[in-house]
């Protein structure tokens, strides 16, 4: 791929990042788990010579690049666990562990935070302000980034504004999307336990069939999206796993369902919560049952509006501004609470490759990426970092 718009620095920099990206898909790890991962990030930035080089969050790193010039805190977080998944990519760096694999790039996210942290340090004489850098662990199995922020990585310096990026399959390489607000859904998970009253399967009419009850509720609870959100507004909802049961022979006392929620908007969100509760209510009413509701909800990614026009505006600058669009998903990221806490934006870095065969989504076992997006992401990563801080580019 012809990269004109590349510095130097980066582009000596991009095969270090492609055999670090290997190295972390090579040895894949799951969230909270990520022991090798810190051992790779923490080895490069003490061998670069970055400041308060250290493991924070358990398995996570972080260090600080100091600028010669008074300038602002700002922090660029990228996670790093894996999935559990058996990798069926082939490919000659596939993970070697049977229980995790990279599906979702995070190999990628640190490769570039690590090259961009090198470049920032040897251009510190003319950088303004610090960068911190975030390793978040455990994003996938959701806590990393609270746990980070519970620890104080937001403070000593406190962070003005953070920034981070996603590689995105569904986008082709040299592309950026990034939107002001809601980028990433909020994701909510619930638990429902559908109870009655157990018996033998012969007599039924001594029973309140907990499965019976269940099934209304699931057809029931179809129609939250379709008839109590607005069709202008975005809303999901999953129910993922139905338990219950042990035996053909005998109606069980309860039945488990599970799932998620995922909206832009909080005042959706409460919408259908107070429409589940009461759909619920009356079908285990209308059957003798009864029912038990629980959910957590992992907030939406808001983007600041001023930092999104100057990711905007960045990459337009630099890939063209018809490589920059905009782009929302109802996935979930826990870079939500680096944003609750400071103002910043995430935008999604292309990493698709039609030609190439590389079209697997996210958090499939052949999921991929287009390397040629490392030196580009390190690139706009960079250029972004200049902006932000008012140092003079490289």
């Amino acid at each position: 791929m012809n990269l004109p718009h590349v510095r130097p620095a980066v582009q000596a920099l991009t095969e270090a990042a492609i055999a670090t990206r290997r190295e972390l898909h090579r040895h894949a790890e799951l969230s909270t788990e990520e022991w090798h991962t810190q051992g790779v990030i923490l080895s490069w930035l003490n061998g670069i010579g970055a400041d308060d080089v250290r493991a924070v969050a358990d398995t996570g790193a972080t260090a600080i690049i100091r600028g010669a010039l008074p300038g602002p805190n700002l922090l660029w977080r990228a996670d790093t666990d894996g999935l559990p998944l058996e990798e069926e990519t082939g490919l000659a760096f596939a993970s070697e562990s049977e229980k995790a694999m990279h599906a979702c790039g995070h190999d990628g996210h640190v490769a570039i935070a690590l090259a961009m942290a090198s470049a920032l340090q040897e251009r510190r004489a003319s950088l303004a302000g610090t960068v911190r850098l975030a390793f978040q662990p455990a994003e996938e199995h959701v806590g990393g980034a609270r746990r980070m922020i519970a620890e104080g990585i937001m403070q000593s310096p406190a962070v003005d504004r953070v920034f981070g990026l996603h590689i995105w399959a569904s986008a082709p390489v040299g592309r950026v999307l990034v939107v002001p607000g809601a980028v990433f859904a909020a994701a909510t998970h619930f638990r429902i336990i559908i109870t009655g009253r157990g018996g033998h399967a012969s007599a039924p009419h001594q029973t309140v069939d907990p499965i019976v009850v269940a099934a209304h509720a699931v057809v029931a609870l179809q129609t939250v999206v379709s008839r109590s959100v607005n069709p202008e507004e975005t809303a999901v909802f999953t129910i993922g796993k139905i338990q219950g049961g042990v035996r053909g022979n005998i109606i069980p006392n309860e039945v488990m369902m599970s799932g998620t929620i995922r909206t832009f908007e909080k005042q959706v969100l409460e919408r259908m919560l107070v429409r589940i509760d009461e759909i619920l209510r009356g079908v285990t009413s209308a059957w003798g049952g009864g029912y038990r509701f629980d959910h957590s909800t992992i907030p939406a990614v808001v983007n600041d509006a001023a930092c999104a026009a100057l990711v905007q505006r960045v990459a337009g600058a630099f890939l063209g501004p018809e490589n920059v669009g905009e782009g929302r998903t109802t996935g979930a990221d826990d870079m939500a609470a680096f944003l609750e806490a400071a103002p910043g934006a995430y935008f999604m870095l292309g990493g698709g490759n039609a030609a190439r065969g590389i079209t697997w989504p996210h958090h499939h076992p052949k999921f991929d990426f287009d390397e040629d997006c490392l030196p580009l992401g390190i690139e706009l990563g960079l250029r972004i970092i200049e902006e932000a801080s008012g140092s003079k580019p490289a």
